[in-house]
Parts: C-alpha cells; structure tokens; sequence
C-alpha cells in the first residue's frame, strides 16, 4: 500500500518557531480579562415583563411556604412542604412517598421537554424571564442602581478614589446584598420544615446545624453568582447556550436586528433625518443603546450570540431611540430569522407556531403529562411490602415443620388510622403468628396502622415439608382494608429442604 505523499516544508519560508514569533504575540494571555458590564435603566415593554416576572417568581418563592393545607390532624398544615423526617413530598392536596420518586422524574422530563418546546417557540425566554440567575441579578441590579446610580455614575464611581462617598455607596451595596441572599438562604430552608416554626428556631438558636449549614451556603452562593459573577454564569457556566442552537429553527421567535433596514449604520446627523431613501445611509444611527443596556454585554447588531438570554431590552433602547429621531420602530425586535429575511425582500411575514419541531415536542410533553396524572389520581391508598429472612433461610421445629420469618410492612396512605385483615394464600400452614397479635376466631390477623404511617409487623409461618413444592414454595400475603374495599396482595415463596 503507497504511504500517502508528505509536502516538505520550503527552506524559503520556514514555519516559525515560537521562539521566533514576534514578542507581543508570545505575550498573549489565554484568558481574557473580564470586561465589566454596566447595564443602564431603560423603560419600555420588555422591562415591564421583566418586572412582572421578578415581583412574581421572587413573590412565589417567599411566600409559598407560609401557605397553610388542612390535611387533617395527623399530617403538617403546610401546603408545600418536603418532610426529609418522614419521608414525605406534600404538595397541597398531592402527597409524595419515597417509593413514588418516579414522579419526581417525571416532573424533570416535562420542565426539560418544556424547556424545548419553549426555547423552539421563542428563543431563550426562560433565560431572559424565568431562570432564578437572571431574577436575582435583576434584583441586585435594581439595588446596586438605587444606591450607585445608572450606568455612567456607576462608571465614574468605580474609576474614582476610595473616597468617603465611594465607600458608603458600595458597602451599602454589598450590604443589601448579603441582606437578600441570606433572605433567599433562609426561605429556603422553609421548605423543608414547618416555616414558623423553623423561623423562630432559627432566631432564637434552636436551629440545626444544617438548617445554619444550608442558609450560609446559600448566601455566599446568591451573594457571589448575582453579585459577582452575574452575565459570566450565563455565558460559562450553565450548558445551556451551547446547546440551545439544536433547539432554534429559522421559524423560532429571537430577539434579532434588521440589518437589512440597518446597515450601514452611522451617527444622526441633521442633513440625514431622512433615512432609508438612499441606499448609503440606515435607520442604525450607531447610538450603542442596544448595547449600553444589555445585561451580558453584546451587541445585538452583530446577530445572534451565545450570551445572549432573550430579554428583549435591547429592543426597548432602540425603540427608544427610535422615537426621539423619529424613525421606525422595531429595527431591534422579537422575530423570526424567517421573517426578517421576507420584510428585506418585501414580503408577507408569518409566525408559524404549529411545525414538526414543536409538535414532537408538545405530544412528548403531553404524554408524560398524562401517564403522570393517570398514576396519581388513580394510586392506592394502600400498599404492602414483604421482606425474607435471609438468615437463617429457614427454621426446622421439634416436630419437623419448616418455618421461615417475614417482616411485613403496610403503607397507610390516608389521613386516617386503619383496620387491615392479613391473610396467607397458595400456602398450607400448620402455624401462622403475627409477633404481638392475637389472631381472629377464623385464624386471620387485624394489623392497626396510624394515619400516613408504615406499619411494621414481624410474620412467622410453619408448613409441614412433605406439602412442600421443594425449595422454594409460592405463595402471597393478602391484606384487606375491609372499610374500604381495598386488598393488595404481595407475591413470596416458602423456603423450605430440598
């Protein structure tokens, strides 16, 4: 076989070495430096969303766990609660037990399969709206803005002396800062514990160690990815922008920039406030708002990016603009890759929101939805756990019979105590005990369980050897709430000599 044939290098044109490179070259980093981002105030549409959103997810997170549900006497008052004592997910009138942790699964599947649906409709609308990074950076930001002023006076302030004025300014930011992380660490550990309860123990020292553990996490935590970190979380930390290409189509909803109408940019001027008739002059008068205002820092003019989240403020800067030179609005807008090409060449736009991408995703999402709620409102209220014993796997009594040991474990999952009746099945015992019990006149067990609680109960059953199938004989435990109609049944075997 001919080796493939290797290009020598040209003794004219030496490949250089790095020792040979020019030295500013051999001195580049490789890593840039943050560049930090100064976002400015603006006003318009898509900061109003902002703004909904932000009161209303911040409302829900701190307010939820003060929300009290009736779930009789015997079970906690509040409505969303995760009791890691009890093992329980209370979530109003849903009740969670650990055995049930595939419906937690499915809740991931549908918030990732709806993240999908999401992003392919509209871009990256959870980033901009909805993820806790960007609600508790705009909270910081709102106050990190009231104390320090807007974008330019948070500039000079931080190119100016340490002065007495600079000092008050940005302690009293940082401040307020650890103030609403260590909020955001205390509510939530509310979840997780009766909520004024924990409150007061946390106040007055009573608290645990976790409790005090999760609270300083969370603060440093809020403190540092809001405060500190904030555009550089979005654009190295979370997978998200990396991937979200494979979501997006050119018929999904994305903030984008009319280049077309644009281009090429330059700044106002008065013998050019008529714009647009002659190709040599766009409605862009390169005023940098769109940027000045981005919490990430790009330029929306350069198309779509990596670190960008979708808020849509770049369009109400622009619009801004917009308005005071009288131009057009919408020349940043939220649109379709799709539509900006027809506008360019004068045609109809559309917004197609039912297309094969967004359908696969929305049966996904329906299905799971379905399986879910089909298995919740239609699970018992009862289940039965039946575990061996191992060793010895059986014992032989003084007059031959075989009796193997079982540890019986009933789930009652209502709010009220209940009256089980335990029987065997598929098996011809010659004794059947229930550790602590007396049996029925018909020979059958009535096992008492408190409300929401597992009852533990200690089987012993004897057979005689020649009735036996061989080593291992089946049979099942039955347990019957007779109030209610409901029987499980539990399948085990009988071990027994060869």
């Amino acid at each position: 076989m001919a080796m493939p044939h290797l290009q020598q290098p040209d003794p004219a044109h030496p490949i250089p070495q790095n020792d040979t490179l020019p030295e500013d070259d051999r001195d580049q980093p490789l890593y840039k430096t943050r560049d930090k981002v100064y976002p400015k105030r603006v006003s318009g549409r898509f900061r109003n969303l902002k703004w909904f959103a932000l009161v209303a997810l911040l409302a829900i997170y701190w307010i939820v766990p003060w929300l009290r549900w009736d779930r009789g006497p015997s079970a906690p008052d509040q409505a969303v609660l995760i009791d890691m004592d009890l093992g329980r997910a209370y979530f109003f009138f849903i009740e969670i037990w650990p055995q049930e942790v595939y419906y937690i699964t499915g809740l991931l599947i549908l918030a990732a399969i709806g993240l999908f649906l999401a992003t392919s409709l509209f871009g990256r609308i959870w980033c901009g709206y909805g993820c806790p990074q960007t609600v508790w950076t705009d909270l910081f930001m709102l106050v990190e803005r009231h104390i320090q002023g807007d974008r330019n006076a948070r500039m000079r302030l931080d190119k100016s002396p340490w002065t007495f004025e600079k000092i008050w300014k940005i302690g009293a930011t940082h401040l307020s800062w650890l103030v609403i992380a260590a909020a955001t660490g205390g509510a939530f550990v509310l979840y997780f514990h009766d909520a004024p309860t924990v409150m007061v123990d946390i106040f007055t020292g009573d608290a645990s160690l976790g409790v005090y553990v999760t609270i300083a996490f969370l603060t440093f935590s809020t403190y540092l990815l809001a405060g500190w970190a904030r555009e550089q979380v979005c654009t190295y930390m979370c997978p998200w922008p990396r991937f979200q290409s494979a979501m997006l189509d050119d018929e999904s909803m994305i903030v984008t920039y009319e280049g077309w109408r644009g281009e090429p940019r330059g700044p106002i001027k008065r013998k050019n406030l008529v714009r647009g008739e002659v190709p040599e002059v766009g409605h862009c008068i390169d005023c940098y708002a769109c940027f000045n205002v981005c919490p990430t820092g790009i330029d929306i003019r350069n198309g779509l990016q990596m670190e960008c989240i979708g808020c849509g403020l770049c369009i109400d800067a622009c619009n801004e603009m917009m308005d005071k030179v009288g131009f057009p609005r919408d020349l940043v807008r939220f649109d379709s890759v799709q539509n900006s090409q027809l506008r360019a060449h004068g045609k109809a736009t559309k917004i197609r929101i039912v297309r094969p991408r967004t359908v696969f995703y929305s049966i996904i999402v329906m299905l799971v939805a379905g399986v879910m709620a089909f298995g919740l409102f239609n699970r018992t209220t009862l289940e039965v756990n039946v575990l061996r014993d191992r060793n010895p796997i059986f014992v032989r009594l003084s007059d031959g019979d075989v009796r193997n040991g079982y540890t019986l474990k009933v789930l009652n999952k209502e709010q009220a105590a209940k009256t089980y009746i335990l029987t065997i099945e598929g098996l011809v015992a010659t004794d059947f005990q229930v550790i602590g019990l007396t049996p029925n006149q018909d020979g059958t067990f009535s096992l008492d369980v408190a409300p929401d609680r597992v009852g533990s109960f200690r089987v012993f059953v004897a057979a005689d050897p020649e009735a036996l199938d061989g080593e291992a004989t089946p049979f099942e435990f039955s347990v019957t709430d007779p109030k209610d109609n409901i029987r499980e049944t539990y399948d085990t075997v009988f071990a027994g000599p060869k």
